[in-house]
């Protein structure tokens, strides 16, 4: 597979060609310090894939031609790569050749959009710049990527590292000043990327870190450079410690491995393929860190923790910390969190069985994360709607698992109505030409949005983006929950942040828009408030929608009360002692809406209200008769008529709940014993049967 993979110089990269390698290494180009545009050609033969918008997968419409979205790659269109093809393709670009530290760029990376952000990769203490081979497919399609070689004999300092990025990077900022630059760095390549950071606090920086080495001084590598001395080479790489720097979890790292279930073949073939990989890891890591480098590599790593942790005050970028559970090299975990209350801007995500050399592991997509965390943009200021990318149909699977209990407890009913107000099992009656807006009742805690999402997808190929509570997407809420990445699935689907801007702006792109006008106070009511809408009186969406000639769908849900109860609602909970230590926290001034408004509306305070579960009964969606603005933009500038349409859309809503609530009586299936026996007879897949229409 080595003969396969070539590499080149990066498009106008900023470092000057050094002189004509040996015939072995002309597959690709090296580079020596000083700046010099690299010859164009590199990626020319590399045609870019078809862009798509959201209008394209929610209507089946052509897509646009500005600020069309690039189609990503999913599992099956990806060559799998595993720690095999890590070292053999490596093996070209670790033969000395007296060259400096030099950039690369895989030709499989360059498939990128126009305008992509650039995106730096710093090696770990390998320093092949080869880390990232699992996610070159995928990363390609959205960065301009360009990967650091750190030659086996080059004796760079930590701190002439650092000026070597920077040098890059501030090139790269002049090229482009509006768009950011990712560095993405695992360990000591981490350490390099903070402390450019600090240096340069006004540069547009975002920071991937990988298991950062500034724990260097809490590891037990610290001790290992006096065992070195008295281990002699090529045996030094037999220390358990060193083989993880690679090895790690070798069927982790297997070509096979994805990080969903196996079959017992492919697991067959990966235990297989991590065994033969073993001993190829070692005659590679004699290569790469001769007993010389290593201690050099050991040095470097402890004076790049004290230069780093020395500057974390100055560093202001965005971070981004992938944190394993299992690094054998580092404490990850501990540090991710220290180095998170250190930063001001901040986010961790955890991976409890990732090794230290996380990158080369599967079942970890590194642009999913990103994206899930909110850290990819384009400019200098997030856009939730131009820098959304569409998920991915493994994205797309793997983020609705989570809601795959709520279909098999509940069995969720789905109706719609036609244009002539009949109402049909299924979702034939929801048109499918964009814009619309969905609007309907937001069940507690937003039970409901799991089936609703997945279902519409699923049948109608609408893809839906939610106008979502600002706390989704605040740093201090994230720290607030038992998983930092809770909402990262949210974010894949397209929710943005409540504001008259983000709607206008997906109404524009021909999207179908999710709203709860009753927002958090609907979500999160109290006792006795079952199916009641919280609606303010202002016509909130009524003219935006006009204005784009969207169609409005109102639908209700019912069936929280057939799933649970609550015990404690907010007005108990605030009664509680220290409660409101939590309740400042979860209700601070960045998350608040609608504080303005008056009587309950004005009510939006965030809580966790405590729960007794039921026996599950069912869900029932309706969706109501569209309700056409076409043509109407003029009419409905008087604020009378709009209000009248506001007040047609609500009773429409409340329409549909009073329908489901009578009917669901008549639901012989409406427990859960009675679809069990059902399912077994009929197939745990057979769609369980309802109530007559």
């Amino acid at each position: 597979m080595a003969s396969a993979a070539p590499f080149a110089s990066p498009a106008n990269a900023p470092l000057r060609r050094s002189p004509p390698p040996p015939p072995r290494l002309r597959r690709f180009h090296t580079f020596s310090r000083k700046l010099r545009p690299a010859p164009a050609a590199v990626t020319s033969k590399v045609e870019p894939d078809p862009a798509i918008t959201d209008c394209q997968v929610t209507t089946g419409g052509p897509p646009a031609a500005a600020g069309a979205a690039p189609k990503l790659l999913d599992d099956s269109e990806i060559e799998p790569r595993g720690v095999r093809d890590y070292i053999d393709w490596s093996r070209d670009l670790v033969r000395p050749d007296g060259g400096p530290p030099r950039w690369f760029s895989p030709l499989e990376c360059g498939s990128r959009e126009k305008g992509s952000p650039l995106l730096l990769f710093l090696p770990g203490i390998d320093g092949v710049g080869l880390g990232l081979i699992r996610h070159h497919q995928r990363l390609g399609k959205v960065f301009d990527i360009w990967c650091l070689h750190i030659p086996v004999m080059d004796r760079t300092p930590f701190e002439g590292l650092v000026d070597v990025i920077e040098r890059t990077v501030k090139s790269e900022k002049s090229c482009a000043p509006n768009k950011p630059i990712y560095l993405v760095g695992e360990s000591i390549g981490a350490c390099i990327a903070l402390a450019v950071a600090a240096r340069n606090p006004d540069i547009d920086l975002i920071l991937i870190l990988a298991n950062p080495a500034t724990s260097f001084r809490e590891s037990q590598l610290q001790s290992l450079s006096v065992l070195l001395d008295v281990v002699p080479e090529p045996l030094h790489i037999s220390i358990p410690y060193f083989l993880n720097f690679i090895a790690g979890n070798s069927l982790r790292m297997s070509s096979t491995y994805t990080g969903s279930e196996l079959s017992l073949s492919k697991a067959a073939w990966g235990l297989s393929e991590s065994l033969a990989d073993i001993l190829p890891c070692i005659s590679f890591l004699v290569d790469i860190l001769p007993k010389e480098s290593l201690l050099w590599k050991l040095k470097m790593l402890r004076s790049a923790s004290f230069y780093v942790n020395s500057r974390l005050h100055a560093v202001k970028a965005q971070a981004l910390i992938l944190a394993s559970g299992r690094d054998q090299l580092l404490p990850s975990h501990e540090e991710a969190e220290r180095l998170c209350s250190a930063l001001p801007s901040c986010r961790i995500r955890h991976f409890k069985d990732g090794g230290h050399s996380i990158f080369l592991e599967g079942g970890i997509d590194l642009l999913t994360t990103i994206k899930g965390a909110g850290y990819f943009r384009r400019s200098r200021q997030l856009d939730y709607v131009s820098d959304y990318l569409l998920p991915t149909p493994d994205e797309l699977q793997k983020t609705t698992e989570q809601y795959r209990w709520i279909d098999l407890a509940m069995s969720p009913v789905m109706l719609s109505t036609l244009e002539d107000g009949k109402v049909v099992r299924g979702l034939t009656g929801v048109p499918l030409e964009g814009p619309a807006v969905l609007v309907g009742y937001h069940m507690l805690l937003g039970l409901e949005l799991g089936p609703l999402v997945t279902r519409l997808f699923l049948e109608r190929k609408i893809h839906l983006r939610g106008i979502a509570h600002p706390f989704m997407f605040d740093r201090a809420s994230e720290l607030l929950m038992l998983d930092s990445s809770s909402f990262d699935g949210y974010r894949l689907l397209g929710a943005v942040p409540v504001s008259a801007a983000n709607f206008y702006k997906l109404l524009s792109r021909n999207s179908f828009v999710l709203l709860y006008p009753g927002g958090a106070r609907e979500a999160l009511h109290r006792k006795g408030e079952h199916y009641k809408l919280f609606w303010p009186k202002e016509p909130e969406f009524v003219r935006m929608a006009s204005r784009f000639e969207a169609t409005i769908i109102p639908f209700g849900v019912v069936g929280e009360d057939d799933m649970s109860e609550i015990l404690l609602d907010y007005d108990d909970l605030v009664n509680l002692p220290f409660y409101d230590i939590l309740d400042k926290r979860i209700n601070q001034d960045a998350v608040r809406l609608r504080t303005d408004a008056t009587g309950e509306v004005g009510k939006q305070a965030l809580y966790p209200p405590i729960l007794s579960p039921k026996i599950p009964g069912r869900f029932y969606f309706l969706f109501g008769r569209p309700i056409e603005t076409r043509g109407r933009r003029e009419e409905l500038r008087d604020k009378y008529k709009a209000r009248q349409l506001y007040m047609h859309v609500k009773s429409e809503v409340e329409n549909c709940i009073t329908y489901l609530k009578e009917k669901r009586e008549k639901d012989p299936y409406r427990n859960i014993l009675p679809r069990l026996l059902y399912q077994v007879a009929h197939g745990y897949t057979a769609e369980v049967p309802t109530f007559e229409l």
